[in-house]
């Protein structure tokens, strides 16, 4: 018979003694290309999840600007923004296109791309050069529905170093993302505390029954001895007191309580309603001449409040507890103040921000601030235990040293803005903005 003769590979493959190493040889290019593809595809992973974050940063951060910015300019700041925060080694052609619409609520979308060059995938057979790794990010406003109570000072420091021009500039922007964040009228309302020593709430309302004349009729009218401009010191002088007609008084109000007590009822720190039988719980009048302007009540007339923010001007002394307390009422209701009822189908947020720029100098009994400051203490703990959040802004442009009770009056330490310049102020009621109109991360 004949043998037939084995080609070498034929005889290397039947050889047992030597079976591994050909196979091995065989194999070594697949198992370099499954090990090279999973070092590549974790390298992938890992840039992903990088280009994921940053477009969570970029959405979030743009939110507070999508509203009151061009498309174009959107655009400019995002990928100026993205670029900063993405950075991951062997990443090339990063790109984002960002969008902001209110069709189905409020909302930011942002999606973003880019190539990762590759290790060894770009070997043969595979040759494939980079990864392509693509995310997107939404923000989108939540459905807890808004009450914000702004309590402004507008006393006469706030005329130094811009900081009235900024607080108007702040204002303004606020609404408008306040507005821009709304599906429905009713959503966000919005109320707007103007303070300096006293609040005004309007000399059209002489004739209600909520006002305390008591000492505003003893210190406006007139005497026969024509010396003297008092009702008491008329009266020690044997004259005829005669008070002025309540439908000259310039609307503003002074701290409730009894003259000689405030702590009698402590109304001066709470929202009782005003009720005629108890001469403590009504609003006393004062012809304070500085007084500012009107406060307006919980609206979404946002042209309004617009007009009314355009014309704060500043002046007069500092008296923060009673901004605050009138900005407290304004969500309760009570005295000029009519609430809107809370839908049952909602959750809702009570925001108060106060804003000032000085120490307390005084109110109806003092004229220290120690003295302001323990009454005004009594009031922040009232509103945080009604479960009504705090945001308090000092504005220390003169050297005053950090106020102990804005740090103490705020919900929680993240909610204390000290502010340096003007300018901050823009940027601190653009951040409490984001806060408060409850942005998240949709998907």
């Amino acid at each position: 018979m004949n043998r037939r003769r084995h080609s070498p590979v034929e005889h290397l493959l039947c050889d047992a003694r030597g079976s591994a190493l050909p196979i091995f040889a065989f194999l070594l290019p697949l198992v370099l290309a499954v090990i090279g593809a999973a070092v590549d595809y974790t390298r992938a992973s890992s840039a992903n999840a990088k280009l994921q974050a940053a477009l969570d940063a970029t959405a979030l951060a743009m939110s507070t600007k999508a509203p009151s910015l061009s498309a174009s300019d959107l655009s400019a700041q995002a990928n100026a923004y993205f670029s900063a925060l993405f950075t991951h080694a062997g990443v090339t052609d990063p790109s984002v296109d960002i969008s902001y619409s209110t069709t189905n609520g409020p909302q930011v979308v942002l999606t973003g791309s880019a190539n990762l060059k590759t290790l060894f995938l770009g070997m043969p057979p595979i040759n494939a050069r980079t990864i392509h790794i693509a995310s997107s990010s939404t923000i989108a406003w939540g459905n807890t529905r808004l009450r914000l109570a702004l309590v402004l000072d507008n006393t006469g420091s706030m005329a130094d170093s811009g900081k009235m021009t900024a607080l108007k500039t702040a204002t303004q922007n606020l609404l408008t993302q306040l507005q821009n964040a709304t599906v429905n009228n009713g959503d966000v309302y919005v109320s707007i505390i103007p303070f300096v020593k006293d609040i005004n709430v309007g000399s059209s309302n002489y004739n209600a029954s909520w006002i305390d004349w008591t000492d505003w009729d003893a210190n406006n009218g007139t005497c026969t001895n024509a010396r003297h401009h008092t009702a008491s010191s008329c009266a020690a002088s044997r004259g005829t007191w005669t008070h002025a007609a309540h439908s000259t008084w310039n609307g503003c109000m002074t701290d409730r309580g009894t003259t000689a007590a405030p702590s009698s009822g402590n109304y001066d720190t709470n929202v009782t309603l005003p009720t005629t039988s108890i001469t403590a719980t009504l609003f006393p009048a004062e012809q304070y001449s500085s007084c500012p302007l009107q406060l307006a009540g919980l609206s979404y007339n946002w042209s309004a409040m617009s007009s009314l923010v355009n014309q704060m001007t500043p002046n007069g002394n500092t008296n923060q507890a009673i901004g605050l307390v009138w900005g407290w009422q304004s969500l309760v209701g009570g005295g000029p103040f009519t609430v809107p009822a809370m839908d049952a189908n909602y959750q809702y947020s009570q925001v108060i921000i106060l804003l000032t720029d000085g120490l307390n100098t005084q109110d109806r009994w003092y004229t220290d601030q120690a003295s302001i400051d323990a009454r005004q203490q009594m009031t922040c703990n009232n509103i945080k235990a009604a479960g009504i959040t705090i945001y308090t802004v000092q504005v220390n442009t003169g050297n005053d040293p950090t106020s102990t009770l804005l740090q103490n009056c705020a919900s929680d330490a993240d909610k204390f803005f000290l502010l340096t310049s003007a300018s901050e102020i823009i940027t601190t009621f653009n951040t409490i903005g984001t806060n408060i109109s409850r942005l998240r991360i949709a998907k």
